[in-house]
Order: structure tokens, then sequence, then C-alpha cells
């Protein structure tokens, strides 16, 4: 990583084009050059050692390369990452997720890796359906896949068992937002008063409530990945005009403020936390405390709730199904290279490599996430499976036809983030109806495309 003004960067990033055809392919002796070190950053803790199995066998392929990875926590990474960006000392690349990466192509700090693409031959057919085009923008490409998440009903096993509630019981559950369906019933008979009186019971003490039947997230930005994007997709809400990259939100749609208001309905029965006396804690440690007995949950929460370091026994069941079916947000990552970094052809075979097999069958054996190319996925799986983990629902709303959407791209997408989320927890918090809310979000957010 070396420090350089905005101006160099976009210099140098104009210059990749022109030298590509020497980069490309005289770049794959590894040995020839001078040794260098590149600068990788990521968040995720739970998959940093995959990743350093990848830098490590890398590296022995390419011995003048030397991968150093920084791994710091979700809000962290990002504050981080923009403040270098803006100085000039950005890593050399780094892991890039839908609401951020815009921002870094709108300022030129990412680099077009489509010349590299096309000289190298990469194979996009690869990838998991429709990931390749995420990072994609005006014929331009800023990101190869690297990994694929899709959500899944997570339940303490021993909470529910005790309520006459099982894997069985959890399969086949429907929603709506008018009465909540049988998923709704499901929670109610998950949440336990201080007298064992579960929300069926005419009993049941709304004001004493040991443990919760649902978990909502409420820090879901714009997107509601955990939670209300899923059920507002279930009942034909769509997030903008065009995606990625349209210009005009649809947060004023009322099937939205619809399913903010379902979940509205669950603290007033009790059989949700109140938003303002919610633990800090987030909802997997608050599961792991016995506060909840179910939360919606992505596939990379995977090694969290199944691995050595769960308290208690969990388990995943699929999301219910709506008006219009079970609908599941899919999301993908990708990695940057950083448009000012001296080490442009270094930086391809490293991002090259991340996106192959060579790296992907790693991270799938490692059972963490579901890789992008659709053959380490299936390793994934089995990897899972030799653990005794039941990961199915996840894999089965990743293949159901008309299964999955895509969460919003777009210009814009931490301040829409910041918009969305605050009206919604002031609906919930009975500042205002959900409905005007998310109208007058919807309101500021388009506005700032204007």
């Amino acid at each position: 990583m070396i420090r350089r003004s905005r101006a160099g960067a976009a210099l140098l990033s104009l210059a990749v084009v022109a030298g590509l055809a020497a980069c490309s392919k005289s770049g794959d002796d590894a040995s020839s050059g001078d040794a260098v070190t590149l600068d990788y950053w990521l968040w995720d803790d739970n998959q940093k050692a995959s990743y350093q199995a990848c830098a490590d066998a890398f590296h022995a392929d390419n011995p003048n390369i030397t991968i150093k990875i920084t791994q710091s926590a979700w809000d962290q990474y990002w504050q981080n990452l923009t403040t270098q960006v803006a100085a000039g000392e950005a890593p050399d690349v780094w892991t890039n997720q839908g609401s951020y990466y815009p921002q870094f192509v709108t300022s030129g700090q990412i680099l077009d890796l489509q010349p590299y693409v096309k000289a190298d031959n990469v194979d996009l057919s690869q990838y998991q359906a429709g990931l390749a085009e995420l990072f994609e923008k005006d014929g331009k490409r800023y990101g190869l896949p690297k990994d694929w998440d899709t959500m899944a009903v997570v339940y303490n096993t021993d909470l529910l068992k005790a309520q006459g509630l099982d894997a069985a019981a959890l399969k086949d559950l429907t929603w709506n937002p008018t009465d909540g369906g049988t998923f709704e019933q499901a929670i109610a008979k998950a949440t336990v008063d201080a007298n064992g009186k579960n929300g069926l019971d005419p009993a049941f003490d709304k004001g004493k409530v040991k443990t919760f039947g649902f978990l909502p997230e409420w820090k879901d930005g714009s997107q509601g990945q955990n939670g209300w994007g899923n059920f507002a997709a279930m009942l034909g809400f769509t997030y903008l005009d065009k995606n990625p990259w349209g210009t005009q939100y649809k947060y004023d749609d009322p099937r939205l403020a619809q399913v903010i208001d379902w979940y509205k309905g669950l603290i007033a029965k009790g059989y949700s936390p109140a938003l303002d006396q919610k633990s800090t804690l987030a909802n997997d440690a608050l599961m792991n405390a016995g506060k909840g007995a179910m939360t919606i949950t992505g596939s990379w929460m995977i090694n969290s709730y199944l691995g050595d370091s769960a308290k208690v026994k969990f388990a995943f069941a699929p999301l219910p199904a709506g008006p219009q079916g079970r609908k599941s947000a899919i999301n993908g990552l990708s990695d940057a290279i950083w448009s000012g970094t001296e080490h442009k052809d270094e930086a391809w075979k490293w991002v090259k490599f991340l996106a192959s097999t060579d790296c992907q069958d790693i991270v799938a054996n490692n059972a963490v996430v579901f890789p992008a190319i659709k053959t380490a996925s299936e390793k994934a799986l089995a990897a899972h499976e030799s653990k005794g983990r039941d990961v199915q629902p996840f894999i089965d709303e990743a293949t159901a036809p008309g299964g999955t959407f895509f969460l919003p791209i777009t210009d814009k997408g931490s301040e829409v983030s910041q918009i969305v989320q605050d009206a919604i927890q002031s609906a919930v918090l009975g500042q205002t109806d959900s409905a005007t809310a998310l109208k007058k979000a919807n309101e500021q957010v388009n506005a700032l495309f204007k």
C-alpha cells in the first residue's frame, strides 16, 4: 500500500488498459519481479483463517508476492476503509459489499477489471447465477464473485421442543401481514413468560416475558436482509425501478408499511422485545443466552450457531412462505482493487486467485461460507454435512425458481441506509406511523438522486 493523491490514483487507473497486454500474460511468470506485499482487508473473523490459507497457497505459487491480511469488525471496517481511501492510503485489495462499493466506483477509487477478465478469459458462467452482474456498471466490472448467502430461520431446538415445536412443524410455515399466518402462531407458542405460559395461553403475561418467540433485527439499514426485506418481497415489494443502479426507490410502497406494522404487532403482543428495551447485544448473543427462541439469519452465520462456540443447540428452518411464495434475499461479495495501488498486476493475480476454484475450494472445505463458484458451493455443503450440520434450507432457497431477490445496489448507499433505518425505527418506537415514516424517507432518499 503506497500513499498517493486522488489525482495520482486517477492517472494510474487510466494507464491500465494501455499496459494490459503486458500485464495480463507476461505477469503469469510468478518467479519474476521484485518482492511485493499486498494489503488485503476483510471484516469477517470467521473467514480470516480460510483466506489466510488461500494467501499461503497463493504465495507458494507466487513467491515474490506476499499477502498481508487485516481483519476488523463490520462498522470499523467501513469507517477505516472510507478514511483510508480518502487519504490515498487504501489497501491494495479489499472485500466489497453491494451497499458500499458504488461510492468507490463513483469516486474512481476501484479498478475496472473487465480488461483483465477478458484478457485472461475468466469464465463468468462458473459462478452462482446473477452474482457476476452485481458488480458491473456501464460495461465495466468492479469485482469478481467470492461467495453468496441466503436467509433462514434459526431456532433454539430445546426451547421449541419444550413447546411442542420441532423441525417438521417449522418446515412449511406460512406468513401474511394480517394475522402472521402459521409463522406467527409458532412465534406465539415459542414465547414463554416467567410463569411458563406461552403466547397462546390466555394466562400469558406479556409484561413478564422470559423468552421471546422472535428477535427482530432493527439495525438492518435500507435492505432488511435479516428480516423485513424478505417479508416485503413475499408481498411483491421491490426496492427500485431497476436493480442494480436504479435511481428511484419505492420505500413508500404500502406493502412495506404492512410488514413494519406486523413487526410492531409482535411487540404489542409481547412476542418480540420493544425496540427501546432491546439489549444492545447482537441477536446471536441473545439467542445463546436463551432470550429468544427464533430469529432470521444469513448463511454467513452458520458457524456462529452450529460451531463449537454455541452454548445451546440450534437448527435452521426455511423462511415461511408469504402470499407470493417463499422469498430470500441473496447477496454476494467481491474483491476490489484500489485504483491507486502501485501493484496492479500483482493485485489482479491475487483477485483472480480469490475468485478461482483453487481458493474457493479451500474456503468450501473449511465449511464457513458458500463460495460463489457452483462446484465449490457443493463442496461446502458436503463439508457441512460431514460435520453433522443440516444447512439445506440455505441451499434450497438459492436453488428455488424465483425464490431469491437481490438487495439494492445504487449510488448513495450509505446515506440511503441511514435514512431508511431511522424511519423504520421511528415507526417502531411509535413516534409516527409506518406509512408516514416510509413516505417521508422515500422522498428524502429519491432527492439524493436529483
